[in-house]
């Protein structure tokens, strides 16, 4: 069974960090674009950074392009946000995901996680 599962969520005061995880089992990642999504409470899920099949292509959404940072190690078939500098609006449960090869900002990705929820405090 492939499962994608998310750790390092948590509740953290404004101006924190935090660096959500994401393994993958059941089969390797290697050749997947991996991604992050988050839902906040009564919204849609929203992307907000993909990195591509060999690490060299890095995506984030304008909001946190320079308080987040994505990464992959495919030896531990893992990937990672950094999270720096957090704030309210950034509270939601974050997803994250995978599809073969190349980033998307669109849900259509292959495999999810069930979610880790990042509560920031003001």
């Amino acid at each position: 069974q492939v499962q994608l599962v998310e750790s390092g969520g948590g509740l953290v005061q404004a101006g924190g960090s935090l660096r959500l995880s994401c393994t993958g089992s059941g089969r390797t990642f290697s050749g997947y674009a991996m991604g992050w999504f988050r839902q906040a409470p009564g919204k849609q899920r929203e992307f907000v950074a993909a990195i591509n099949w060999s690490g060299s292509t890095k995506l984030l959404i304008d909001s946190v392009q320079v308080r987040f940072t994505i990464s992959r190690d495919d030896a531990k078939n893992t990937q990672y946000l950094q999270m720096n500098s957090l704030n309210p609006e950034d509270t939601a449960v974050y997803y994250c995901a995978a599809r073969p090869m190349y980033i998307s900002r669109s849900p259509d990705y292959d495999y999810w996680g069930q979610g880790t929820q990042v509560t920031v405090s003001s």
